[in-house]
C-alpha cells in the first residue's frame, strides 16, 4: 500500500527527517509513536502528500502503485481526495456549516452529486452513531462527536489509507477509548489502512505494529 525509500526532509539547514524506509501493508493498522520533535507529524504529512520530501536520487514514495514524486500538483490533489482520507487532533470543522455538510465536502470537491453525496454521508453518521446529528453544526457537538463528524468525512470518499495526527489527542478517556475500538472496526467493515501517530500508548500498543521515532529516524 505505501512504500518509502530512504525519505529526507530539511526545512533550511535543518534535517527533521533523515533518511526513513517504511513499507505498510493493505488494511494493516500502523502507529507511529516518540517524543515531541521526533518528526512524526512531518513524517505524517509527507506519507499523506500534504508536504513534499526533500528528494534525493535514491527516494521514494509509492502509495497504491503510484509514484507521488511524479504527480503535478492538480494530479496530486486529485490523488488525495480519492484514495487518503485525514483526521486531525482539532477536528478541523468548519463552524459554519452542519454536521451533514461537513462531512460531504470533500465528496463535493470529487464533484459527486448532492443526492449520492449526502445518502454516502448519513451512512457514515448513521453508522457512527450520530443520525439524530445531521443537522448540528460542530458548536452544538460534544468533543467526542465532533471528531466522529471527522471520522465520516476522511470515509466519505471511500480512501484506501486513513492518516491520523494525535486524534485522541482532546478527547476524554472514554471517548478516546471509543474512537481507538472504532478504527479497528472501520478496517474490519471498510477494508481501510490506517496510520496514526499518537502519544497514547494504549492506542499505539492496540496496533498491528508500533513504530518509534527518534530523532528523524525509525528506531523500532
Amino acid at each position: 500500500m505505501i512504500k518509502a525509500k530512504n525519505i529526507q526532509k530539511f526545512y533550511g539547514d535543518l534535517q527533521v527527517l533523515k533518511g526513513l524506509d517504511i513499507h505498510i501493508k493493505e488494511n494493516e493498522i500502523v502507529s507511529i509513536v516518540g517524543s515531541s520533535g521526533a518528526g512524526k507529524t512531518t513524517l505524517l504529512q509527507i506519507l499523506g502528500t500534504l508536504d513534499a520530501i526533500s528528494k534525493t536520487a535514491s527516494s521514494e514514495l509509492i502509495i497504491k502503485n503510484t509514484d507521488i514524486t511524479t504527480l503535478k500538483d492538480k494530479e496530486l490533489a486529485k490523488f488525495r481526495n480519492e484514495h487518503i482520507g485525514f483526521i486531525f487532533q482539532f477536528h478541523q470543522l468548519l463552524p459554519e456549516f452542519t454536521a451533514l455538510e461537513n462531512v460531504c465536502i470533500p465528496a463535493f470537491i470529487k464533484k459527486t452529486t448532492k443526492e449520492t453525496a449526502e445518502k454516502r454521508g448519513k451512512e457514515l453518521l448513521d453508522f457512527l452513531g450520530l443520525s439524530h446529528r445531521y443537522h448540528h453544526k460542530p458548536s452544538e457537538l460534544s468533543g467526542g462527536e465532533q471528531q466522529r463528524v471527522a471520522v465520516a468525512r476522511a470515509l466519505i470518499n471511500n480512501p484506501s489509507i486513513i492518516f491520523a495526527d494525535e486524534p485522541s489527542g482532546n478527547l476524554d478517556s472514554e471517548s478516546a477509548d471509543n474512537l481507538h475500538k472504532l478504527f479497528f472496526k472501520l478496517r474490519d467493515e471498510f477494508g481501510q489502512t490506517f496510520v496514526i501517530v499518537t502519544h497514547n500508548q494504549e492506542l499505539a500498543d492496540m496496533a498491528d505494529r508500533k513504530l518509534v521515532m527518534v530523532d528523524g529516524q525509525i528506531t523500532s
